[in-house]
């Protein structure tokens, strides 16, 4: 869509490749990989690992900014 209000503007091939496999992901995907790292964290806490703990918690947030990403490329497409 962005390609209709500024021409110059394009994906290049690796991006366009890239959205076009992810979209075929249901969003759910994203947000169950959000929920296991929280819970994988948890039990990591509880084992006394607590660096990796830390690590695999802080996936959730890019998890979730993937599921994101996804569904804007499913409701807008891309170039």
């Amino acid at each position: 869509m962005a390609n209709e209000f500024n021409p110059e503007h394009k994906e290049g091939k690796v991006a366009t490749a890239i959205e076009e496999q992810t979209a075929k992901l249901p969003s759910d995907v994203f947000l169950w990989a959000a929920l296991a790292s929280m819970g994988v964290s948890a039990t990591l806490k509880i084992l006394g690992e607590r660096h990796t703990s830390l690590f695999v918690g802080q996936w959730a947030a890019p998890f979730l900014l993937l599921g994101i990403y996804n569904k804007l490329v499913k409701l807008e497409g891309h170039d």
